[in-house]
C-alpha cells in the first residue's frame, strides 16, 4: 500500500484532478482509495434519519450498512483531530492512497498550482513536495513541473513518487 498527496491552495483544482486520476489509475490495474481533509465540520448524514439521531444522541461511532456500502461515522467529541498516520491505519488495503489536503504534513506530495489563483507556490517552503502540476510554465520551479491538463503524466509522477504507507506512519520516508 503506497501513499502520495495532492496539495494546493483552495481553487487550484485538486478535487477535479483527483476525479480525473482515479479512473486512469484504475485502468492501470490499481486499487485506489482517497483520504480528504476538510477544514470545517461536515456531515455525511441527513437530519431526521436514524443514523443521524444515533450520532446526535451521543454515540461515539455509528456504523451504517446496506447491500451496496457501509460507513462508520466517528464523532471526536472532545478528542483532538486525528493525524494522517492514525487515519490511514483505519483504511482497507489498496495499491494507492491519494490524499487531498494535509498540505503541511511530512509525506510526499504533488503541488497543484493554478496561476490564476494568484497564490504563491508551496514547494519552495515544503521539502516534501516532489513535483508541481501547473497550468503555466514555471522556470523558477525547484522541482519537476508537469502540465496540469496532462492527467496521464500526472499519474506517472504520482506512481513514481508514492511511498509505502508504513514509511509515512513511521515518518521515515525522507530519512
Amino acid at each position: 500500500m503506497r501513499i502520495i498527496g495532492l496539495a494546493g491552495w483552495s481553487g487550484s483544482g485538486k478535487t477535479t484532478l483527483v476525479t480525473k486520476l482515479i479512473p486512469r489509475l484504475i485502468a492501470r490495474g490499481l486499487r485506489v482509495s482517497t483520504l480528504k481533509h476538510a477544514h470545517h465540520g461536515f456531515d455525511l448524514d441527513t437530519p431526521g434519519k436514524d443514523s443521524f439521531m444515533h450520532r446526535a444522541a451521543g454515540a461515539t461511532e455509528v456504523l451504517i450498512s446496506s447491500g451496496k456500502r457501509w460507513a462508520i461515522l466517528h464523532e471526536l467529541r472532545e478528542e483532538p483531530e486525528w493525524d494522517l498516520p492514525a487515519l490511514t491505519a483505519k483504511m482497507s488495503a489498496v495499491d494507492l492512497v491519494l490524499v487531498e489536503g494535509f498540505k503541511r504534513d511530512a509525506f510526499p506530495k504533488l503541488e497543484i498550482h493554478r496561476s490564476a489563483n494568484g497564490k504563491p507556490l508551496l514547494h519552495p517552503d515544503d521539502p516534501h513536495i516532489v513535483a508541481v502540476a501547473c497550468d503555466t510554465a514555471l522556470p523558477e520551479a525547484q522541482v519537476p513541473v508537469v502540465d496540469l491538463n496532462d492527467a496521464e503524466a500526472i499519474a506517472d509522477v504520482l506512481l513514481r513518487h508514492a511511498v509505502a504507507i508504513d514509511q509515512v506512519r513511521s515518518a521515515s520516508w525522507r530519512n
